[in-house]
């Protein structure tokens, strides 16, 4: 192909991408508060299980529907991942001989897996373990307030409370109040309508978790993890093309350990098992995994050179 007909592809196949995107953006837009409220689940449940107000705050206009544009094109361009790992690989494929093609095409699924991996491995292992670190030692510090004067108070006085339930009442009046612990919330009808009560813990520092901080938290890690789940790959591309021998790989374990034990604490919610058993085992397990594929690999190329 000459120049002219490699860009005349390039515009077609970004012309296909697009359209994808597209296609994901209408699927997903009526479904983004939905996803929004999956993707702060972990959040939530770390608020809960401090016994916490589990609600996010916005403190700018148009924060919540910026957020839901995000959400809406984040799932839209996940949803269209592989349609645009597709066309991406379709123009790359017209430049690479038959043999290359066919070499590569091999491990696209393997990159599409890992990538999901990394990410789901994030949304259910990470996340949980950071909110619920980070939420519990915010509300571990005390609060010691000087101690003051204060009047007598007659032990007479009737002593006030709210009610206790499970779920909330099917049809409240305007002025009851309530404490749902299922949700850890309490409520109160206001005008026929249901509004929550916002309270903190009893220390000296309350959180308060903005929506947009969060997201874009959660994004990165996302993004971070499902490239760091490549590392496989990685290792079998330099091993294949010669830059290192797998007799080396295997020989610099307690070196690439010692540094991944470095990685996994740096990245860690800050306690030694986090790191171990939910960061430093899984990238110990990707690079195993990548030192057998390079061998795997050697394997086959050795294979069909004796046919």
């Amino acid at each position: 192909m000459t120049i002219g007909e490699h860009l005349e592809e390039l515009r077609h196949r970004i012309i296909l991408a697009l359209a994808g995107v597209v296609a994901g953006i209408v699927i997903c837009m009526p479904m983004a508060k939905q996803i929004m409220a999956i993707i702060c689940r972990p959040l939530v449940s770390a608020l809960q299980a401090n016994n916490l107000n589990p609600q996010l705050f916005a403190d700018d206009t148009t924060e919540v529907f910026m957020a839901w544009i995000e959400v809406t094109l984040i799932a839209a361009g996940s949803l269209a991942g592989p349609w645009l790992i597709y066309q991406l690989w379709q123009f790359i494929a017209t430049g690479l001989y038959p043999k290359e093609r066919k070499s590569i095409t091999r491990y696209v699924p393997l990159a599409i897996t890992l990538l999901l991996a990394g990410m789901a491995f994030v949304y259910f292992i990470v996340l949980p373990l950071t909110m619920r670190f980070f939420v519990a030692f915010t509300n571990s510090i005390p609060l010691e307030l000087p101690n003051m004067a204060v009047p007598n108070v007659s032990t007479n006085s009737p002593s006030s409370y709210i009610q206790v339930v499970t779920t909330d009442p099917p049809h409240p009046v305007p002025g009851q109040t309530w404490l749902n612990i299922t949700q850890d919330r309490v409520k109160m009808d206001v005008g026929g309508a249901v509004r929550t009560i916002l309270f903190g813990g009893d220390s000296l520092m309350t959180p308060h978790f903005k929506l947009g901080d969060y997201l874009d938290l959660v994004f990165r890690l996302l993004i971070t993890f499902g490239l760091c789940f490549q590392l496989p790959l990685v290792v079998m591309a330099v091993a294949r093309l010669g830059i290192v021998e797998i007799s080396q790989l295997k020989a610099w374990r307690r070196q690439v350990y010692f540094g991944m034990t470095v990685l996994a604490a740096m990245v860690s919610p800050g306690d030694v098992v986090t790191a171990t058993l939910a960061l430093l085992a899984p990238l110990i397990l990707l690079y195993e995994f990548g030192i057998f594929l390079a061998w795997w690999n050697v394997r086959q190329q050795k294979s069909a050179a004796a046919r």
